[in-house]
């Protein structure tokens, strides 16, 4: 396994942990509401962990990494509200937090973007929220 596979695979642990192991995320989303993929029958409101880039950021001394990480709350049609409630508390949450890594160090943590948009097909919410990782 490749140092930029297990930096990736421990900070996508890391952030599950954190968000799953919130006592007052898990009451807004319900059991089970935090997932690695859109399912194709979701119970909604949940937190998907999206997309993940990783690039090298290494100079001549020292490994590292720098991720870029979505996640994605998705409520019923009629959520903006509570899409963008459960956001904060995500953002709240993950926003320079200070993550154990398996196996790499964490840098830094940083919420970049956020965008919010209703779903025309589904007329769900989908709020997408953008991080910037740095691991050594």
């Amino acid at each position: 396994m490749t140092e930029t596979r297990t930096a990736a695979i421990s900070l996508l642990q890391a952030v599950h942990a954190r968000l799953a192991g919130d006592a007052g995320l898990v009451a807004m989303l319900g059991p089970g509401g935090i997932h690695d993929r859109l399912l194709p029958r979701p119970k909604l409101p949940a937190v998907v962990i999206g997309e993940l880039e990783t690039r090298d950021l290494s100079t001549s001394t020292e490994a590292a990494e720098e991720h870029f990480l979505t996640l994605e709350v998705w409520t019923e049609g009629e959520g903006r509200r509570g899409a963008q409630e459960i956001a904060a508390k995500t953002i709240a949450l993950l926003d320079d937090a200070d993550l154990a890594l398996d196996g790499a160090v964490l840098v830094s943590l940083l919420r970049t973007v956020t965008r919010a948009r209703r779903e025309p097909k589904t007329r769900n919410y989908l709020v997408e929220i953008r991080f910037r990782a740095v691991t050594e």
